[in-house]
């Protein structure tokens, strides 16, 4: 059961203000409807906190955009697209030349303190009622938080936080920008507290529990360079909870792959609701599989897409002789086309690749709206694999290093790359610092991790464009910083 996808039609229990989506979605505030119910007379039975905790999950759909732009900003991949001004603000951020006037940049911003708020209501109104189980929503509400504000800080640095509660019209020219340190603080208490208080096994499928919490946390740690933290948590994850690699790299991104026991979390999407490109936060489908399409493609097993956020030659040759994991990861059309017959067009910056984890298939279901917005391929949004390679990088780089930990955790990854032992990693030190970087952007790539794991690792200029004390974070959007009226300043550089 895809819990989040179940559209609630409660739009007027989510407050006004400028950090709620902008939406033309029913389930999203009805302005002309403000307060038919409003908090006083809502959180009045568990069926209140479990409808309001459906419309907390909803906002993660809109999360496709931070994998897109994520991947785009990396050097993993070019955007491409149909022409050099096909999407501008994706064209800047590949280019390292975005401003403050950037509408993807903005709507990153808007829907992600959509999902703040949405959660931090049910947060504010914890204590109104009381009823068995509740420290679940409560813990669920949390993660989501955390979840929201932890993209909120990777992109935009300091950012304004309220732990008591919802944003509301006023806070932007009050509440300041918190320092990163206090931002993580926040995450932190909340991801602790989503620990103590969920299981490993969710109430339904794609519901939060312990080992998201604990995996997001120590995700955390990691860009704070909390190495032992980071490392005790993650080792709780491998050693106590239910997550085994799949023996198969190859289902793990096709449709009878999803939740599987290497999914720690995973953003639920389904092609039953459209939507058009005047409101792509809408869908209940995940646009950015369209976006990553073959242009104009006829052939076998995949359909049409935009050929959007293509991998580079560079990228490609990442991959070592034997491991399995290049063909699940890149499209070769040209040689997909061979094999096949399939035919194709090609598109602005072409470079005969393709994202083949987030590329659309066919699927025989009738789904509404715009095909290339409603497609239904989950987001494995934290992977068992992933777990065991930010566990490496912890032990790694521990000022007193557990480098045999390390190379187990790395290895067991390898291992299921290549189907053998053969290709393990036996060095230490640096040199295997450098070879868990090397092996979270093949095991990663096409996910939106990297980008950040060059940031939070001093890599950033390996990227093309990229300004060291500038380009690692984005410009806050220049409405936003003009709401505020001189309350937030903007980032350095922009």
């Amino acid at each position: 059961m895809k819990v989040y996808n179940q559209k609630i039609k409660l739009g007027v229990i989510f407050i006004a203000s400028l950090f709620v989506l902008s939406s033309c979605s029913d389930d999203y505030l009805d302005e002309s409807k403000i307060y038919a119910e409003d908090s006083e007379s809502y959180f009045n039975s568990e069926a209140d906190y479990y409808n309001a905790l459906v419309g907390a999950y909803d906002p993660l759909q809109s999360t496709f955009i931070n994998v897109l732009m994520g991947e785009i900003a990396s050097n993993n991949t070019l955007c491409g697209g149909e022409s050099a001004t096909d999407v501008p603000g994706y064209q800047q951020i590949d280019d390292m030349t975005h401003t403050p006037v950037n509408e993807q940049l903005q709507s990153l911003w808007s829907w992600m303190y959509g999902g703040v708020n949405r959660a931090a209501y049910i947060i504010e109104f914890q204590d109104k009622t009381d009823f068995i189980g509740k420290e679940v929503y409560i813990g669920e509400a949390r993660f989501l938080r955390a979840y929201y504000n932890f993209e909120l800080v990777k992109w935009f640095g300091d950012i304004p936080i309220k732990p008591e509660g919802r944003f509301t019209l006023g806070d932007e020219k009050t509440v300041p920008r918190s320092p990163k340190a206090e931002v993580y603080q926040l995450i932190e208490e909340d991801l602790k507290y989503a620990i103590a208080n969920l299981s490993y096994m969710a109430p339904q499928i794609g519901r939060a529990t312990k080992g998201a919490a604990q995996a997001l946390l120590g995700k955390v740690y990691l860009f704070q360079n909390k190495f032992i933290e980071a490392s005790v948590v993650l080792e709780d994850v491998i050693q106590n909870g239910p997550y085994v690699l799949e023996t198969d790299y190859n289902k793990i991104f096709e449709f009878t792959g999803e939740n599987g026991t290497g999914s720690v979390f995973e953003v639920q999407y389904t092609d039953v609701e459209g939507a058009g490109f005047g409101c792509l936060q809408c869908s209940e489908g995940n646009v950015a599989v369209g976006f990553q399409g073959v242009r104009g493609y006829q052939g076998d097993l995949f359909t049409s897409g935009f050929s959007f956020n293509v991998p580079t030659l560079e990228m490609v040759n990442q991959f070592e002789i034997g491991d399995n994991r290049k063909d699940v990861a890149i499209l070769d059309i040209d040689a997909w086309s061979t094999t096949t017959g399939a035919v194709f067009t090609t598109g602005y910056e072409h470079t005969g690749f393709f994202n083949r984890k987030y590329i659309p298939r066919k699927r025989t279901a009738n789904a509404a709206g715009d095909l290339n917005l409603t497609n239904p391929n989950n987001y494995r949004a934290i992977r068992f694999a992933d777990v065991l390679l930010m566990a490496a990088e912890a032990f790694n780089r521990q000022a007193s290093p557990k480098d045999d930990k390390a190379k187990t955790y790395l290895n067991m990854v390898r291992a299921r790359a290549f189907g053998n032992t053969s290709n393990n990693i036996s060095v230490s030190g640096q040199a295997l610092t450098d070879a868990i970087y090397h092996e979270r952007r093949v095991e990663l790539i096409g996910e939106g991790h990297h980008f950040f794991d060059l940031v939070r690792t001093g890599r950033g200029t390996s990227i093309s464009g990229f300004n060291t004390g500038k380009n690692e974070v984005f410009p806050i959007p220049l409405q936003e910083i003009q709401f505020s009226q001189g309350n937030w300043n903007q980032n350095t550089g922009y």
